[in-house]
């Protein structure tokens, strides 16, 4: 795609962490819609690994870890033609905007915000500076590329209203510069619950191995936790607050198979907890194995995937750059001029 054709088009910016395995939940409330929006606005997407070393990371890991999600983004639709796919730390910018914008942005601020709340609980002997930053720099991802829409579940929404504070703050001292994003909240599947928790958030990170169904496992691990899936003693197949366990697995149901609530619940209607399950597990372990596929796929060809993560990091720097040159100038730094 064009430069100039990109910029017609309202941005779209967004991010995932390299660290390591992606639930059914990233794939369906973020990669799945991002593929959507590919040809109706001008998209970056990013691998975050700049917000990763936040916590302790091990490098190999990260390197390898930051492949594997960039096959993985392709695998799952992301099209490289049609949006600039690209790893954070390749493109500067992101770093040197998020120090001048530390300058307008307050401690209390950041102390407030419930992913350093919650980051600093859980890693209690490494509470660094980058967690505290660690929204000033999604504001600077942001930012950068003036985003008009930010894709986030309704759950997620603090951290482009950081941004949107940040970017009307620089905006009164220096005058025009920043693009003030909105949130643009994903709806369906937007929020898949733990299968053994159904009140919280599925999450990748859950040390209950079979609480996240993981776009890496295989048929029968798919299919074995969703057989242990929390669901209640009353048998019958519906959504309703009181049955969080079932709804959850009727909400993943729809989600791989295309169709509503009231469809899904008149299918499974007379039929038992075992058999609606199994049904669930096979559908998703269906649906995940093509993708399986071609990101193994993806992989042995790493000549390939060096080459898209560059030209998507060149496409990016020549947007990021222009920025930052007005964002430099407005602030008064001398450039050389």
């Amino acid at each position: 795609m064009q430069e100039t054709a990109m910029q017609e088009k309202k941005v779209v910016y967004s991010a995932v962490q390299p660290s390591g395995n992606l639930t059914i939940g990233n794939y369906v409330g973020s990669i799945r819609n991002w593929i959507d929006m590919q040809d109706d606005y001008t998209c970056y997407f990013a691998i975050a690994n700049m917000h990763a070393i936040t916590v302790k990371q091990d490098p190999a890991l990260l390197r390898r870890h930051t492949l594997e999600l960039a096959a993985l983004y392709i695998a799952c639709g992301l099209d490289p033609e049609k949006c600039a796919l690209y790893v954070q730390s390749m493109v500067p910018q992101h770093a040197e905007l998020c120090w001048t914008l530390n300058t307008v942005t307050y401690v209390g601020e950041m102390q407030r915000m419930t992913q350093f709340k919650d980051k600093s609980a859980k890693h209690a002997d490494n509470i660094n500076m980058g967690l505290m930053d660690y929204h000033v720099l999604m504001a600077a991802d942001i930012l950068l590329y003036l985003a008009d829409y930010v894709p986030v579940g309704a759950d997620q929404t603090q951290h482009v209203e950081i941004a949107r504070d940040i970017a009307i703050r620089f905006n009164n001292r220096y005058g025009e510069t920043f693009r003030v994003p909105q949130a643009l909240i994903v709806k369906q599947g937007a929020k898949i619950m733990s299968l053994q928790e159904p009140t919280k958030k599925m999450s990748k990170s859950d040390e209950n191995i079979n609480a996240s169904v993981y776009l890496s496992d295989d048929k029968d691990t798919v299919i074995r936790k969703f057989k242990r899936a929390v669901t209640d003693s009353d048998n019958r197949i519906i959504a309703s607050e009181e049955k969080p366990g079932v709804t959850n697995l009727l909400t993943i149901y729809c989600a791989f198979r295309g169709c509503t609530l009231e469809e899904a619940q008149k299918e499974f209607e007379g039929k038992g907890y075992g058999d609606f399950k199994l049904a669930v597990g096979e559908t998703v372990a269906d649906a995940i194995a093509p993708v399986q596929a071609e990101q193994k796929r993806l992989l042995a060809d790493k000549a390939y995937l060096n080459g898209v993560l560059k030209e998507g990091a060149e496409r990016a720097f020549k947007t990021a750059r222009r920025t930052l040159n007005k964002v430099y100038r407005k602030v008064g730094f001398y450039q050389g001029e």
